[in-house]
């Protein structure tokens, strides 16, 4: 795999008492500073994989960066190191079954399925599985089959432009939007050496949060707003407490919630504060996968 140096947005827009922050749209109120390189936080598998078949997976940081030379261990003894571009080429074990990963020196794991070679048909390209809405600042997979377990082998475009494959297998792409993707329908093209996948179409939102930034008081309670542009059908987020001795999350932690839907589609998240600091609420959107 060529060596890239990319920076990617994690799953959520967060809000801080000092600023409001997307890793890809950010309005704090500091100077901006590139941020430091830090360690492997988050691994990133494919949902499935194939006994025998190549296979990438990905490690992020706490700034949803790629993250080179970081150690992954999987359940069965195996180990492996992320390359220049934070990723990692390997070929899946032969017995079918879950199997988990972890990186070293963090705690947790993430998960995916061996399937058996038989049930992973070569030809053609079939996507099965595709989320019919998803956010222009996170990843988001397909399924199905014909895909290339070496990631950059597999290329794919978005409303014409060029989008980076994340993790991948012969059954599964975890993919980034590209960068300057306008919210609202896009045509979603895929190959694989060959073999040309089926026309695809997906809805591709952008969140926007709205909020008062300031520092939080005891008893205070505070409305986050989250509009949503590119559609306006009624989708589901969820709102995770980072910090829940400063402020507490009305309706519990995490919360969900489903948008108005309509012209000024937008979802509304409340918090009390519990005492003077920083509180911290990360907001994601929830994907649904559709079945073609």
């Amino acid at each position: 795999m060529a060596s890239r140096c990319l920076s990617f947005a994690s799953s959520r827009l967060c809000i801080c008492a000092a600023a409001i922050l997307s890793p890809l749209l950010s309005f704090s109120v500091l100077a901006q500073k590139p941020p430091q390189q830090s360690p492997g936080r988050t691994l990133l598998l494919p949902r499935t994989i194939v006994s025998g078949e190549r296979a990438t997976l990905a490690v992020l940081d706490s700034n949803g960066r790629l993250t080179p030379r970081a150690t992954v261990i999987f359940s069965n003894g195996d180990r492996l190191t992320t390359d220049a571009t934070g990723r990692a080429l390997f070929v899946a074990p032969l017995n079918p079954g879950p199997i988990r990963g972890s990186i070293a020196g963090r705690p947790g794991s993430a998960a995916t399925i061996i399937l058996s070679s038989s049930e992973n048909p070569s030809t053609p390209m079939v996507v099965t599985a595709i989320p019919q809405i998803a956010s222009l600042t996170d990843r988001f997979e397909i399924a199905g089959h014909g895909f290339c377990g070496d990631a950059d082998a597999n290329q794919v475009t978005i409303s014409g432009e060029t989008a980076f494959v994340l993790a991948s297998s012969p059954t599964a792409l975890l993919i980034m939007p590209p960068a300057n993707l306008e919210p609202g329908r896009a045509s979603v093209d895929l190959s694989c050496g060959k073999q040309n996948g089926p026309a695809l179409e997906v809805v591709f939102v952008e969140l926007v949060l709205q909020a008062d930034s300031s520092p939080i008081a005891p008893g205070v309670h505070r409305t986050l707003t989250v509009r949503v542009r590119g559609t306006r059908d009624k989708v589901q987020l969820e709102a995770k407490n980072l910090a829940p001795g400063i402020a507490e999350l009305t309706g519990g932690n995490p919360v969900r919630s489903f948008s108005s839907g309509g012209l000024e589609n937008a979802a509304h998240f409340e918090v009390i504060g519990r005492k003077n600091g920083t509180f911290q609420i990360s907001i994601r959107l929830l994907l649904s996968p559709h079945a073609k």
